[in-house]
Protein backbone atom coordinates (compact mmCIF):
# COMPACT_ATOMS: atom_id res chain seq x y z
CA UNK A 1 0.00 0.00 0.00
CA UNK A 2 1.64 3.30 -1.14
CA UNK A 3 3.06 4.61 2.14
CA UNK A 4 -0.40 4.53 3.67
CA UNK A 5 -1.08 4.04 7.43
CA UNK A 6 -3.55 1.84 8.83
CA UNK A 7 -5.51 5.28 9.87
CA UNK A 8 -4.64 6.89 6.44
CA UNK A 9 -6.41 4.09 5.06
CA UNK A 10 -9.76 4.10 7.09
CA UNK A 11 -9.60 8.19 7.37
CA UNK A 12 -9.49 7.99 3.49
CA UNK A 13 -12.81 5.68 3.31
CA UNK A 14 -14.80 7.06 5.16
CA UNK A 15 -13.93 10.03 3.49
CA UNK A 16 -15.22 8.40 0.10
CA UNK A 17 -18.04 7.87 2.34
CA UNK A 18 -18.52 11.37 3.46
CA UNK A 19 -18.84 12.74 0.05
CA UNK A 20 -21.31 10.56 -1.64
CA UNK A 21 -23.92 10.49 2.04
CA UNK A 22 -23.71 14.29 1.24
CA UNK A 23 -24.78 14.45 -1.89
CA UNK A 24 -27.41 12.10 -0.86
CA UNK A 25 -28.07 10.53 -5.15
CA UNK A 26 -26.38 7.95 -7.51
CA UNK A 27 -23.21 9.66 -9.11
CA UNK A 28 -21.00 8.01 -11.71
CA UNK A 29 -17.46 6.61 -10.94
CA UNK A 30 -16.02 9.82 -12.88
CA UNK A 31 -17.78 12.34 -11.18
CA UNK A 32 -16.95 11.12 -7.70
CA UNK A 33 -13.28 10.66 -8.82
CA UNK A 34 -13.56 14.18 -10.08
CA UNK A 35 -14.44 15.05 -6.40
CA UNK A 36 -11.56 13.29 -5.10
CA UNK A 37 -9.11 14.59 -7.38
CA UNK A 38 -10.40 18.37 -7.54
CA UNK A 39 -10.00 18.48 -3.73
CA UNK A 40 -6.42 16.94 -3.46
CA UNK A 41 -7.75 14.66 -1.29
CA UNK A 42 -5.88 11.33 -2.73
CA UNK A 43 -4.42 10.27 -6.08
CA UNK A 44 -6.18 8.26 -8.15
CA UNK A 45 -5.07 4.50 -7.66
CA UNK A 46 -5.30 4.87 -4.14
CA UNK A 47 -8.90 6.34 -4.74
CA UNK A 48 -9.65 3.42 -7.03
CA UNK A 49 -8.22 1.24 -4.60
CA UNK A 50 -10.09 1.96 -1.58
CA UNK A 51 -13.45 2.80 -4.04
CA UNK A 52 -13.30 -1.26 -4.93
CA UNK A 53 -12.81 -1.93 -1.32
CA UNK A 54 -15.78 -0.16 -0.19
CA UNK A 55 -17.75 -1.99 -3.11
CA UNK A 56 -16.42 -5.15 -2.36
CA UNK A 57 -17.22 -4.70 1.53
CA UNK A 58 -21.44 -3.39 1.28
CA UNK A 59 -20.35 0.16 2.37
CA UNK A 60 -20.71 1.22 -1.87
CA UNK A 61 -23.67 -0.30 -4.63
CA UNK A 62 -23.51 0.23 -7.83
CA UNK A 63 -26.87 0.90 -9.33
CA UNK A 64 -27.13 -0.21 -13.51
CA UNK A 65 -29.43 2.31 -14.75
CA UNK A 66 -29.93 2.34 -18.89
CA UNK A 67 -26.75 0.59 -19.77
CA UNK A 68 -24.64 2.63 -17.14
CA UNK A 69 -23.74 2.58 -13.46
CA UNK A 70 -24.13 4.92 -10.82
CA UNK A 71 -22.27 4.14 -6.94
CA UNK A 72 -24.37 5.00 -3.82
CA UNK A 73 -23.93 4.86 -0.28
CA UNK A 74 -25.26 1.89 1.35
CA UNK A 75 -27.57 1.50 5.02
CA UNK A 76 -24.11 -0.14 6.30
CA UNK A 77 -21.82 2.44 4.81
CA UNK A 78 -24.06 5.44 6.05
CA UNK A 79 -23.91 3.38 9.82
CA UNK A 80 -20.16 2.74 8.94
CA UNK A 81 -19.75 6.66 8.63
CA UNK A 82 -22.22 7.56 11.55
CA UNK A 83 -20.15 5.49 14.20
CA UNK A 84 -16.72 7.26 12.76
CA UNK A 85 -17.48 10.28 11.59
CA UNK A 86 -15.34 12.29 13.99
CA UNK A 87 -12.10 10.28 12.22
CA UNK A 88 -12.51 12.80 9.39
CA UNK A 89 -10.31 16.22 10.25
CA UNK A 90 -12.68 19.54 10.44
CA UNK A 91 -10.50 20.93 7.68
CA UNK A 92 -11.77 17.86 4.69
CA UNK A 93 -15.14 17.78 5.70
CA UNK A 94 -15.03 21.88 5.24
CA UNK A 95 -13.30 21.58 2.41
CA UNK A 96 -15.52 19.03 0.44
CA UNK A 97 -19.11 21.19 2.23
CA UNK A 98 -17.60 24.28 0.37
CA UNK A 99 -16.59 22.03 -3.21
CA UNK A 100 -20.20 20.57 -3.26
CA UNK A 101 -21.90 23.76 -2.40
CA UNK A 102 -20.71 25.37 -5.51
CA UNK A 103 -20.97 22.08 -7.73
CA UNK A 104 -23.65 20.54 -6.59
CA UNK A 105 -26.09 21.45 -9.65
CA UNK A 106 -23.20 20.92 -12.13
CA UNK A 107 -23.51 17.56 -10.15
CA UNK A 108 -26.88 16.66 -10.64
CA UNK A 109 -27.04 18.16 -14.10
CA UNK A 110 -24.71 15.80 -15.03
CA UNK A 111 -26.24 12.99 -13.43
CA UNK A 112 -29.70 13.88 -15.39
CA UNK A 113 -28.57 14.81 -18.67
CA UNK A 114 -26.66 12.10 -20.99
CA UNK A 115 -25.41 12.06 -24.20
CA UNK A 116 -23.64 9.22 -25.64
CA UNK A 117 -23.69 7.11 -29.30
CA UNK A 118 -23.19 4.37 -31.04
CA UNK A 119 -21.57 3.52 -34.46
CA UNK A 120 -24.33 1.57 -36.48
CA UNK A 121 -21.97 1.00 -39.38
CA UNK A 122 -19.27 3.15 -41.02
CA UNK A 123 -21.76 6.20 -42.41
CA UNK A 124 -23.74 5.77 -39.28
CA UNK A 125 -24.16 6.85 -35.56
CA UNK A 126 -27.21 6.29 -33.20
CA UNK A 127 -27.05 9.52 -30.73
CA UNK A 128 -29.20 8.85 -27.85
CA UNK A 129 -30.08 12.61 -25.57
CA UNK A 130 -32.03 11.97 -22.64
CA UNK A 131 -32.73 14.56 -19.78
CA UNK A 132 -34.53 13.23 -16.30
CA UNK A 133 -35.39 14.83 -13.03
CA UNK A 134 -36.23 12.92 -10.28
CA UNK A 135 -36.01 9.65 -11.89
CA UNK A 136 -38.68 10.72 -14.39
CA UNK A 137 -37.62 10.72 -18.11
CA UNK A 138 -38.41 13.84 -19.69
CA UNK A 139 -36.87 13.42 -22.49
CA UNK A 140 -35.13 10.64 -24.72
CA UNK A 141 -33.82 11.10 -28.04
CA UNK A 142 -32.52 8.90 -30.72
CA UNK A 143 -31.07 11.00 -33.81
CA UNK A 144 -28.92 9.03 -36.49
CA UNK A 145 -26.38 11.21 -37.90
CA UNK A 146 -23.87 10.58 -40.96
CA UNK A 147 -20.45 11.32 -39.27
CA UNK A 148 -18.70 10.84 -36.06
CA UNK A 149 -18.15 14.88 -35.44
CA UNK A 150 -22.04 15.10 -36.17
CA UNK A 151 -22.40 12.53 -33.33
CA UNK A 152 -19.98 14.57 -30.89
CA UNK A 153 -21.20 17.64 -31.56
CA UNK A 154 -24.80 17.12 -30.93
CA UNK A 155 -23.84 15.15 -27.61
CA UNK A 156 -21.69 18.39 -26.64
CA UNK A 157 -24.01 20.76 -27.27
CA UNK A 158 -26.84 18.80 -25.64
CA UNK A 159 -24.78 18.75 -22.45
CA UNK A 160 -24.57 22.41 -22.32
CA UNK A 161 -27.87 23.12 -23.26
CA UNK A 162 -30.19 20.58 -22.67
CA UNK A 163 -32.69 22.93 -20.87
CA UNK A 164 -32.76 25.25 -23.24
CA UNK A 165 -33.27 22.57 -26.49
CA UNK A 166 -35.81 20.83 -24.37
CA UNK A 167 -38.06 23.92 -23.59
CA UNK A 168 -37.54 25.00 -27.69
CA UNK A 169 -38.30 21.79 -28.29
CA UNK A 170 -41.78 21.45 -26.61
CA UNK A 171 -42.40 24.82 -27.50
CA UNK A 172 -42.03 23.79 -31.03
CA UNK A 173 -44.28 20.65 -30.27
CA UNK A 174 -47.00 22.50 -28.64
CA UNK A 175 -47.42 25.59 -30.34
CA UNK A 176 -50.41 25.40 -32.67
CA UNK A 177 -50.03 28.82 -34.15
Amino acid sequence: MFNCSLDELADNKLLILYILNKINFPISNSQLTDIVLENNLMNYFTFQQYFSELLNSNFLVLIDKEAKQNINITKQGNDILELFMNRISQDKIEKINGYLKDKIITIKKEAAVTADYTIENENSYTVNLKATENDIVLIDIKINVVSNKQARDLCAKWKENSSKLYNKMITLLIDET
